[in-house]
């Protein structure tokens, strides 16, 4: 089940909010007015990792997460690098079960972006 981790906004930046379990990682941006002014959903963290992120300036967009981490004994920073396909059904139905506890406006936002994700073909893609 998704729960709050953190809140936090850090020199000038948005306010944000995380939250986590076993399956995802969801962090939401708010705007100065507090409204969503956008999210990033990450999941599949132990397979490939990938991460759903919609703003309202740049809209959507779906990457891998590359870890960085070769080699062990070394910690680099993770980025993101492109992997456009985004399969919605599965990822809708897992974060519907563990979204329960999530404050309403939040939840109803997420899915409401994910049900509008652009289709195109048996995947959805950017």
């Amino acid at each position: 089940m998704l729960k709050q981790v953190a809140t936090s906004r850090a020199g000038g930046e948005r306010q944000r909010k995380w939250f986590a379990d076993d399956d995802f990682d969801l962090v939401v941006w708010f705007g100065e007015a507090g409204g969503i002014w956008g999210f990033q959903l990450c999941y599949d963290h132990k397979r490939a990792e990938r991460a759903l992120t919609w703003t309202t300036e740049a809209g959507y967009s779906h990457n891998r997460v590359d870890d960085g981490e070769p080699n062990p004994t070394k910690n680099r920073t993770p980025i993101l690098v492109s992997d456009g396909q985004f399969a919605p059904d599965e990822i809708m139905r897992r974060f519907h079960d563990s979204s329960a506890e999530l404050e309403t406006a939040v939840r109803d936002f997420i899915f409401d972006k994910l049900r509008g994700y652009p289709r195109s073909g048996s995947c959805w893609q950017v």
